[in-house]
């Protein structure tokens, strides 16, 4: 096994990871054992592999030695191992392969899809306009508007902003994301039994059992609805594939991994991009010299009065870079999901045994000191030439890497490049009176993915002073 810290008896090593920031504990053991390391929480047995270099090894290279998700109690919980994010074998597999394919007929990387972007900015931007310049939080909204593209792909329907059930499901997707990354429920994945106990797993079903509720009240509508000729949607290319399948011995397309399908997409499709997006928006406010550059490229490539297209990225090597290392800086989901070995796996002179789950560890990779000039630092240099060309970067690896990497990362970088030049190319965005940009906190949120602290935005017309 990998070196790493002496376990205390039943907490192991919990005594050194401070549980509100694990990836920060993570990384100074990095620093002390090296890029693969032992860890205990609880008696539980982890892996870490740490920097580019080890992770791209694992994720890329063996990538059937490091396939499978592991099990974790408060995912296998909401998730039963069903689903695209958290199965295994070939229900993985055949779960996968088919949402992809749906998801590219529906246009993920295509025209279609751009076209859905762009009609999504503009009642975005009336919202914003809406505030009259003054301060608000861009939480709900921002989280919306991204919610609906994945909505009109899943659902074949967007919904509106003030719409009360749409606004309380976009409430618990939020609080989710927090929850589970909190204190109490990590303690709950390395004693389960004793946290089961206490309940602290409660708020989370609670949520998923009101997700689930609405997605089964929406497929319920679609069966009765239900015409091959008019496919509107994910859930009605489903139905037409469980139709198909119907007559097959091993089937993996029933209706409650349908659920879970879709939940999943729901979830990674609303929070991880709209949290990037608002990251986005507060680091222009604390460098303004940034935001006016990204500003400047974009009056020069895209005309008054028209969207901003996905064409435009090729002529914009600044605004690009700015949105790269958003995500860099920001590093959404610091400590990825975790995979699982399914057999005894060598890897860089150890011997990982079979079932031992193994975090590789994104933090480590997108501010790895070798790959990046500053990697706690917010530079967009990091993506351009001395020529002021983009230039991509093998480290950069938001989405993952390997068979488990994001199957909406094409969706999520058309998004983020639409949503972020439409916004600038209409607001310059400042912080509230009385708060100066040295005021603004970098610092993230406690929770599984890293959000923002909460702060209030003024978004300035461009055509204002």
């Amino acid at each position: 096994m990998p070196p790493g810290p002496k376990p205390l008896p039943l907490i192991g090593n919990l005594n050194l990871v401070d549980l509100k920031k694990p990836y920060e504990s993570l990384m100074k053991l990095s620093e002390k054992y090296g890029e693969i390391f032992t860890i205990h929480f609880g008696s539980k047995k982890m892996v870490v592999i740490s920097g580019y270099s080890a992770v791209k090894d694992a994720l890329v290279n063996q990538a059937d030695d490091f396939a499978e998700r592991a099990p974790i109690p408060i995912f296998t919980l909401i998730s039963k191992e069903k689903g695209i994010v958290f199965s295994n074998g070939e229900l993985w597999k055949s779960t996968r392969r088919f949402t992809l394919s749906t998801l590219r007929d529906f246009g993920m990387g295509k025209k279609t899809v751009e076209a859905r972007i762009q009609e999504e900015l503009i009642p975005l931007i009336e919202k914003f306009k809406s505030h009259n310049g003054k301060p608000f939080d861009t939480n709900i909204t921002m989280n919306s508007a991204v919610s609906n593209v994945i909505c009109s792909i899943i659902f074949g329907k967007r919904f509106e902003y003030d719409d009360p059930l749409f606004k309380k499901l976009i409430q618990i997707l939020a609080e989710n994301a927090k929850l589970v990354g909190t204190p109490k429920v990590l303690m709950f994945n390395c004693f389960p039994r004793i946290s089961t106990l206490l309940g602290v797993h409660k708020k989370v079903m609670q949520n998923i059992d009101k997700l689930s509720e609405f997605v089964l009240k929406h497929i319920k509508v679609q069966k009765q609805d239900f015409d091959t000729n008019a496919i509107s949607g994910y859930i009605d290319a489903y139905l037409m594939k469980q139709e198909k399948e119907s007559s097959k011995v091993e089937n993996y397309f029933d209706d409650e991994n349908l659920v879970y399908c879709v939940l999943d997409l729901f979830g990674a499709g609303t929070e991880t991009t709209s949290t990037t997006l608002r990251w986005g928006i507060l680091l222009m406010m604390k460098y303004p010299e940034i935001q006016k550059k990204v500003q400047e490229e974009i009056q020069k490539h895209i005309k008054q009065g028209q969207l901003p297209a996905v064409e435009d990225r090729k002529n914009m090597p600044y605004t690009e870079a700015v949105i790269h290392e958003i995500q860099r800086f920001a590093n959404i989901v610091p400590l990825n999901l975790s995979h699982t070995t399914p057999r005894d796996v060598h890897f860089r002179g150890y011997c990982i045994p079979k079932g031992t789950e193994v975090i590789p560890f994104l933090t480590s990779v997108l501010h790895d000191k070798t790959q990046w000039e500053t990697p706690h630092k917010f530079n967009p240099n990091h993506f351009l030439d001395a020529s002021g060309k983009f230039v991509k970067q093998d480290a950069f690896m938001p989405f993952s890497a390997g068979r488990r990497a994001c199957v909406g990362e094409s969706l999520a970088k058309m998004e983020l490049f639409l949503f972020f030049t439409g916004l600038l190319q209409t607001f310059t965005f400042c912080p509230p009176p009385g708060v100066s940009k040295e005021d603004l906190d970098l610092k993230a949120d406690v929770g599984f993915l890293l959000f923002p602290l909460p702060h209030l935005v003024c978004a300035k017309l461009n055509n204002q002073s």
